[in-house]
């Protein structure tokens, strides 16, 4: 059961890609340890699962936004409605991305080159624009997107994926300097393997029984999410 002692209790929590995977087990995660959740992801069938979860075991009844984030004019909109309803926003877990095609980069069609773009970049980037001014009214903002050690791998046929990785991390960490005089502390954090669907795309002969489960990064996030972290623009691998 969720406590009102809990190390998140009070706080609100935005959190992308919500509906499955790692999304999920931070969101039961921080439901658990008493935060008001806003659940983002395009799945609405995924969402309400984990309405019904969360609130099964007591937490606070999320707010669910189905929501593709290409559509950057409704990111846009996101810091607006969550500022008349709560005035603040105290976390956002950056978790949403794609892996696109595994295929030479001379052979990746544009369009599909964009949206892995859109999704793994410039989403993040709305939404830093967004909510920045919200995670500023927070007496300790955080904010933590999921990279990838693919990033700077250099890897054959990796292109979209690991170029868009490596481009969030960047960018994170220009946010993260740009806010080191202010409450908000701003990190990424490298899962490694771990059994979610896009690793089971990735690597389909692999057993998913072999990996770590999403919960095995709940610890990680809830550090980085907590008032007390004062890490700053970090790389943090969760191996």
């Amino acid at each position: 059961m969720p406590s009102e002692t809990g190390r998140l209790a009070g706080r609100i929590a935005v959190i992308t890609g919500a509906s499955r995977g790692i999304g999920a087990a931070v969101a039961k995660r921080f439901a658990a340890e008493g935060a008001q959740l806003i659940l983002i992801a395009r799945t609405v069938g995924g969402l309400e699962e984990l309405d019904d979860a969360i609130r099964a075991e007591g937490g606070l009844q999320p707010v669910l936004v189905p929501h593709d984030l290409r559509d950057a004019e409704g990111l846009d909109r996101l810091g607006a409605s969550l500022n008349e309803r709560y005035g603040k926003l105290d976390i956002l877990i950056g978790n949403a991305g794609i892996l696109g095609p595994l295929t030479p980069v001379a052979h990746i069609p544009p369009a599909v080159w964009q949206e892995v773009m859109e999704v793994n970049v410039t989403a993040n980037y709305r939404l830093i624009r967004s909510l920045d001014p919200l995670l500023r009214l927070s007496d300790a903002g955080r904010a933590v997107f999921v990279t990838s050690g693919k990033a700077s791998s250099g890897l054959a046929y990796w292109g979209p994926y690991a170029v868009s990785k490596a481009a969030l991390e960047a960018l994170v960490r220009s946010y993260a300097a740009e806010v080191t005089k202010t409450n908000i502390r701003v990190n990424l954090l490298s899962p490694g393997a771990i059994r979610t669907g896009m690793r089971a795309a990735a690597f389909p002969g692999e057993d998913p029984e072999s990996l770590r489960p999403p919960e095995a990064l709940c610890d990680h996030f809830l550090e980085l999410a907590s008032p007390t972290c004062q890490r700053n623009g970090e790389v943090v691998a969760a191996e």
